[in-house]
């Protein structure tokens, strides 16, 4: 039952149906109402109609025993001033809810004279009075026993003072009428319900027949590990193909993650078999023949092997979210104190030029720019570092070869020297620009290059200004 119900086309059928039922129900009550309400109202107009035909006999007149009071078989009372039954429905065997429960008028019925009194609406002679009075009763007429709503009409005579006319009218039509209602909606609606249920359960599974479609092709994805399928995306242009969509992009962008972390982990491997190698042999060398120790190509290696993997670590930082720092720093400064020590580097920074992050990142940054530019130099190279429109600029030159229009953008991928780089003894792994431009994301910065006005090439990172 539990997992029936975990299932979305369940739980939507469920709610359709609950919700047509609740509609279902309103609408039926006020419906019934509705109907009973009117079929009373009309209840009480035809009751009225034939008391205000007794009281123009009566106004007219009319004898008591001359009355019309046996019209469609429908009980009718008259009264006078005191509420003494002076004529009633031949038939009436017994009667409820009109005041007087007398089916016989009394012996004494009849006298003359009038009762002003009595006459509470202030009615001429002859006149009826027009305020009618409503009332829910029932009577006996043949020994049939039946509900009425019965209607009360006072009229003034010349002779017999005020009277009294009480008409009913049956209800039996409106109970009929209830209890057809009723009859049809306890039949109509449980089965207008399970249509509803019906029609729910099967529009949801075609409707979320692609979702189970996207489902399983996400589950045999995962099973057999290979990125390179996609999900099926259905023609609708709805939520379902925007999630297909949504799916694949994700699916691609994966698959673009794991394979440069494969590329990433076959460069490293490779990067690193080298140095590794050529210091074992000339360990293994060593130990052979301790006069041919080349001591220092092995500490040449070993600190190109320590600048390797300080490379690959930082960069798997980056790989995992790590943010820099919230410290000021002082990019004048920090280009200066890069530059010192280098041969031909010239800066030129303008105070005061100050951004948030990591002072260490932003150092290996410009190191690693500063490397890149004396390695191309032909023999000078130039440090920059402004301020535009609350964007701090620092700027590396060189007066080399500069880079290729089509090589601007793979030259900051992982691994990729050029190649007039692609010597290693001239350049390194090539991970100084990859690193560099990865910080400059890190710091909600750009790096860029292109040609310098020495027609070399010139990087430039750009940072938000504190």
């Amino acid at each position: 039952m539990s997992r029936l119900f975990g299932s979305v086309r369940a739980r939507a059928t469920l709610a359709a149906t609950l919700v047509v039922a609740v509609a279902l129900v309103a609408a039926g009550t006020a419906v019934l109402l509705s109907l009973r309400s009117n079929l009373l109202g009309e209840a009480g107009t035809s009751a009225e109609r034939s008391a205000r035909e007794v009281a123009a006999q009566l106004a007219a007149g009319t004898r008591y025993d001359d009355l019309s009071l046996d019209v469609d078989d429908r009980p009718v009372q008259v009264t006078d001033a005191d509420g003494v039954l002076v004529a009633a429905s031949e038939d009436l065997e017994r009667i409820s809810g009109t005041g007087v429960d007398d089916v016989r008028p009394s012996p004494a019925a009849g006298r003359d004279g009038r009762e002003d009194e009595d006459d509470e609406e202030g009615l001429e002679p002859g006149e009826i009075g027009g305020r009618t009075t409503v009332t829910d009763g029932s009577a006996t007429i043949d020994g049939e026993t039946e509900d009425y709503r019965f209607a009360a009409v006072t009229v003034e005579t010349d002779d017999r003072g005020t009277l009294t006319v009480h008409a009913g009218s049956p209800l039996s039509a409106e109970h009929g009428a209830v209890r057809t209602a009723l009859t049809v909606m306890l039949i109509g609606f449980p089965c207008l319900a399970a249509v509803v249920a019906a029609v729910t359960w099967l529009v949801t599974r075609r409707a979320l027949r692609p979702v189970e479609g996207i489902r399983r092709e996400m589950a045999a994805i995962t099973a057999s590990a290979d990125l390179a399928r996609r999900v099926p995306v259905p023609a609708t242009h709805d939520e379902v193909a925007r999630l297909a969509l949504t799916t694949n992009e994700t699916l691609s962008a994966l698959q673009t993650s794991v394979e440069r972390q494969r590329r990433f982990v076959a460069d490293a491997s490779h990067e690193l078999r080298s140095p590794i190698a050529s210091l074992r042999t000339q360990l293994e060398v060593g130990a052979a023949h301790p006069e041919l120790l080349d001591v220092d190509g092995a500490v040449a290696d070993t600190v190109r092997l320590q600048r390797l993997a300080a490379d690959l670590l930082l960069l798997a930082r980056l790989d995992a979210g790590e943010r820099p720092a919230d410290a000021r720093v002082d990019l004048a400064a920090l280009a200066r104190e890069e530059a010192a020590g280098r041969a031909g580097v010239k800066v030129r920074a303008e105070a005061g030029v100050t951004v948030t992050g990591s002072r260490g990142q932003l150092g290996r940054v410009l190191a690693n720019l500063l490397d890149n530019a004396q390695r191309h130099a032909r023999s000078a190279v130039e440090v920059r570092v402004r301020r535009e429109a609350g964007t701090a600029v620092l700027a590396v030159a060189d007066d080399g070869e500069g880079v290729p229009a089509a090589d601007r953008d793979r030259i900051f991928e992982r691994f990729v020297r050029l190649d007039a780089a692609r010597s290693r003894d001239d350049g390194g792994a090539g991970l100084g620009l990859a690193i560099a431009r990865d910080v400059a994301a890190r710091h909600d910065g750009t790096l860029t290059v292109r040609e310098a006005p020495q027609g070399g090439a010139l990087f430039e990172l750009r940072l938000p200004a504190v």
